[in-house]
């Protein structure tokens, strides 16, 4: 495959690290020299097979716009621009592309949301829910994709708000902690990533996976299809 990786930060240089170890054509932007999108031309998009974006929450629509229009298939592991979810579903439908996305490309963190959608009920039963998230200073977004993902879960499945705390500190790869509390007892689930590669080595075999396909996808949808 050709891809194209959009972002050289610390987790772009690693997609496009794996990307050649699995026998990938690799291509890289950053975002300087990217910008608004105006590098991605139809001449470029239609010489890939496939685009892995990690760039910024401000870089990433018109990156996706971009692909979307050029019907080249993408995959986004950016976060905090879920505001524009639907507008992006809706965009994809029209030009009949594939378009993949997540808030963890990792498959233990994924597996990790699983667990956490099974013991959302029990905050229906005297349990006060609370997630902390941990990253590394430089995060852009605020709380993490990760973190608003498991909120979801927590919620949708009790009906019960749950507060989230965000910390931003050294290089923290990304840690998750929920706390289920409640008089008589307190049930702790923890997600504490050791380094950048499971995330992008998800990328990269989601990038594969998307091969041949239309669609709007989430990665939890498709981790066992891997």
């Amino acid at each position: 495959m050709k891809i194209l990786v959009l972002g050289r930060g610390k987790t772009g240089v690693l997609v496009a690290e794996i990307a050649r170890e699995r026998r990938h054509e690799v291509q890289s932007l950053s975002s300087r020299e990217n910008q608004d999108g105006r590098a991605l031309t139809l001449e470029l998009l239609k010489q890939v097979d496939a685009v892995i974006d990690f760039t910024t929450p401000q870089a990433v629509i018109p990156n996706i716009i971009r692909c979307v229009e050029a019907r080249t298939p993408i995959v986004v592991g950016t976060t905090g621009w879920y505001q524009h979810l639907e507008r992006v579903k809706e965009l994809v439908s029209e030009r009949k592309t594939a378009f993949l996305y997540g808030s963890n490309f990792s498959v233990g963190m994924n597996l990790f949301f699983r667990a956490v959608e099974a013991i959302a009920p029990i905050l229906k039963s005297d349990y006060q829910g609370t997630i902390v998230e941990k990253h590394h200073a430089q995060k852009k977004d605020k709380p993490s994709g990760t973190a608003v993902t498991l909120q979801k879960l927590l919620e949708s499945g009790s009906g019960v708000k749950v507060e989230i705390t965000s910390i931003r500190e050294g290089d923290a790869v990304g840690m998750h902690l929920i706390s289920l509390d409640s008089p008589d007892d307190t049930i702790l689930l923890t997600h504490d990533a050791k380094s950048r590669m499971s995330f992008a080595e998800g990328a990269v075999r989601a990038a594969e996976w998307i091969q041949g396909k239309s669609g709007f996808y989430e990665f939890k949808q498709i981790i066992d299809q891997l």
